[in-house]
């Protein structure tokens, strides 16, 4: 059976944690930011974390993180 390829694109933009959650950062952060305010602009800066429905889907892609 051949082996499962990781995706390029996934594996930069989700880190898989320790505890098992998958890390990503917010969209609509690279242009445009002269009409956002600055608090918006603020809160995208953190991270989150990606759903519970879709960790599955994602791991997958994203392949071992060792």
């Amino acid at each position: 059976m051949p082996k499962q390829k990781n995706n390029s694109a996934a594996k930069k933009r989700f880190n898989v944690l320790k505890g098992g959650k998958v890390k990503r950062g917010h969209q609509n952060k690279r242009h445009i930011l002269t009409k956002k305010e600055t608090g918006r602009k603020r809160h995208l800066r953190s991270n989150a974390y990606v759903s519970t429905t879709q960790e599955k889907t994602i791991k997958k892609l994203v392949g071992n993180q060792d």
